[in-house]
């Protein structure tokens, strides 16, 4: 059973016709948000999930925002340490999943990448932190490692963060769509921002069985896998 409709809940499509998992992928979908009236639907709505699937194990996307300590205040993050809490203290069987900055096929604006290609590819100007990282991950290979933990029943009742291994500086990824693009972006670079870690230590054995590739050119194959169709219609 999938719960959703956004990036996540698509890739998991499979998973609607099957009764052990509940796989709760509808949140919200911009980390700006502040109106409570949206976190407490999300709230709602898992708290009617959970009543009515006593029997399912469910798995909650959360975000590896939580640990960038210039988001860990904010609502957004806020809110997911309060809707894990409610699943570990609620639900007796589950898996909470701390993903980073998905790529995909998405027409959410609010995307790391679709934000930033938006802005780079139309010329409109924007804030560039220099000292602020963004991990970047291709949905697809997202889905590959939690599949496999779901299938092999891995890391039961446990919190597991799913990431790239490489952290990229948020300017670099600028560059790397101003290369993909051939143009000159345009922003105000601001002294603000940070790099953090997020452990990976459970799931690089599995990256290593899956073979994923997160070598060097991995933004630039996620640039020409996901934003190709975009550049096409310009």
């Amino acid at each position: 059973m999938v719960i959703g409709n956004g990036l996540v809940a698509t890739r998991f499509k499979e998973y609607d016709r099957e009764n052990k998992f509940l796989i709760f992928a509808s949140g919200v979908s911009n980390s700006k948000i502040t109106s409570p009236e949206v976190y407490n639907r999300e709230i709602a709505l898992l708290n009617k999930s959970i009543q009515q699937n006593p029997d399912k194990i469910i798995c909650y996307l959360s975000t590896c925002s939580i640990y960038d300590p210039d988001e860990k205040g904010s609502t957004y993050v806020q809110h997911k340490l309060h809707i894990e809490e409610i699943i570990q203290l609620e639900v007796k069987h589950y898996h909470i999943f701390r993903v980073s900055n998905l790529a995909g096929k998405s027409g959410n604006p609010n995307t790391v990448l679709n934000f930033i290609f938006y802005h780079v590819q139309h010329g409109i100007n924007f804030d560039l932190w220099s000292n602020a990282c963004r991990n970047i991950l291709d949905i697809d290979n997202a889905y590959g490692v939690m599949d496999h933990i779901l299938k092999n029943d891995l890391f039961l009742n446990q919190v597991i963060n799913i990431a790239n291994p490489t952290h990229y500086r948020v300017k670099d990824i600028v560059m790397a769509i101003e290369r993909f693009l051939g143009i000159k972006s345009n922003y105000i670079e601001i002294d603000k921002g940070s790099c953090f870690d997020i452990d990976l230590e459970l799931i690089r054995p599995i990256i290593q069985e899956l073979k994923i590739g997160f070598g060097p050119e991995y933004l630039d194959d996620v640039l020409s896998k996901y934003f190709q169709v975009d550049l096409d219609k310009n």
